[in-house]
């Protein structure tokens, strides 16, 4: 018997293997308008619904509200933001009394941001905190620490603020609480935080990471997705 019907059969290389896979347009396109649906983007949803051919996934007003309420946050206009989710929805802010709580220490925030901007005076401020932040705050540690971190901003000119009280006159805080808000009206519209394309982003990771335990001598030291071609989309993502 010729020593060829019994060798081991050859791998196909990993870009072979690569290569055999197709993602259909349609799965592609479904991708991006879950993206753009998920993460509140009515008018690009909209759009390429069209151009794509493909169902809208939620109702337009749907979107339009949750859209309206993330700008507000986003805005700082946190009572707004407030008002709107109730009247979508009280039984969101009902059954996560954290969500209700960072929305009130944000809207705290912004009392004290205004306050710092106009020279306005602190009582209506320590009120609110008394009256909206300080009885929750009685029920959980963690409650009572963010209400005494932030309380110490007015004990500061905003030139002088500790860096943890800058820390929160930032945007970072305002995108941390609607990106909680956001998942907490998915979840109670449509039972899902996030969209899928997020979930295969981190199965892509988990994937790459087996392989390289598993088969390091297959792996490319660098895997390139695709999304650049000889850095010019990258240049032009930076000029735009």
């Amino acid at each position: 018997m010729s020593s060829s019907s019994t060798a081991t059969p050859l791998r196909p290389s990993f870009h072979s293997r690569v290569s055999m896979v197709k993602a259909p347009k349609s799965d592609i396109n479904s991708l991006i308008l879950d993206y753009l649906t998920m993460e509140g983007y009515p008018k690009a949803a909209a759009n390429f619904s069209r151009e794509a051919n493909l169902k809208p996934q939620q109702d337009n007003s749907f979107v339009a509200t949750r859209q309206r309420i993330l700008s507000s946050i986003h805005t700082g206009h946190i009572e707004d933001a407030i008002t709107s989710l109730n009247h979508f929805n009280p039984e969101i802010l009902d059954q996560d009394p954290t969500l209700h709580f960072a929305l009130l220490r944000l809207q705290l925030v912004e009392l004290i941001r205004e306050s710092n901007r106009n020279g306005s005076d602190y009582k209506p401020i320590i009120k609110f905190a008394q009256d909206q932040l300080a009885p929750r705050a009685s029920t959980k540690k963690d409650f009572l620490n963010q209400l005494e971190e932030t309380m110490v901003m007015l004990f500061f000119a905003p030139e002088k603020m500790p860096a943890a009280q800058r820390k929160l006159l930032s945007a970072d805080l305002r995108r941390e609480v609607a990106e909680k808000v956001n998942k907490a009206i998915l979840y109670q519209h449509c039972r899902r935080r996030e969209a899928a394309i997020r979930q295969l982003v981190k199965m892509r990771a988990w994937a790459e990471k087996n392989a390289r335990e598993n088969e390091p001598e297959s792996m490319p030291a660098v895997l390139d997705l695709g999304l650049l071609s000889n850095g010019r989309e990258h240049d032009e993502m930076d000029t735009n």
